[in-house]
């Protein structure tokens, strides 16, 4: 029967059978990668936020390039002259904001696919209620949340 309140042992089964540690090595190699797998999420998760903010930046700035009511009425008057429009040269098309979207749509999703996953897998691995695995995952968050939220402040 699994333990119910946390423990110190070097013995732990994490997420697969296959995982199975058994001795100090082993739970020193599976408390780094617990630690490096929540360095990730953390990273993820604010990485999927810049991305959004990001984005939208992107989409605000695309619509008021391409706006025709940005133009002045001055050059809309030359160039509706005959003598003139021949001078002036054709503005390229404006991207398609719905193909942007979409890709950036599908993007967002399979990173929130792999944070969602990571985020639970990392979940049962404290619920093995092995304290080194905990303090893992606690000081993973911790790093990754250090390492990844001023990328926040560069949108």
């Amino acid at each position: 029967m699994m333990p119910m309140a946390f423990e110190l042992s070097d013995r732990v089964t994490l997420l697969f059978d296959f995982w199975d540690v058994q001795g100090p090595e082993g739970m020193v190699m599976s408390v780094v990668v617990i630690f490096l797998l929540t360095v990730f999420y953390e990273v993820l998760k604010v990485w999927r936020v810049w991305l959004g903010m990001k984005s939208k930046l992107a989409q605000r700035q695309a619509l008021y390039a391409y706006s025709p009511s940005s133009r002045c009425d001055n050059n809309s008057i030359l160039e509706s002259s005959p003598s003139e429009s021949s001078l002036t040269p054709m503005d390229s098309q404006p991207p398609d904001p719905n193909r942007y979207s979409l890709l950036m749509h599908i993007i967002q999703t399979v990173l929130h696919l792999m944070q969602v996953s990571l985020g639970y897998m990392v979940m049962l691995c404290v619920m093995s209620y092995n304290f080194w695995i905990f303090l893992g995952v606690i000081l993973g968050s911790t790093l990754g949340y250090f390492i990844s939220f001023p990328l926040l402040d560069q949108v």
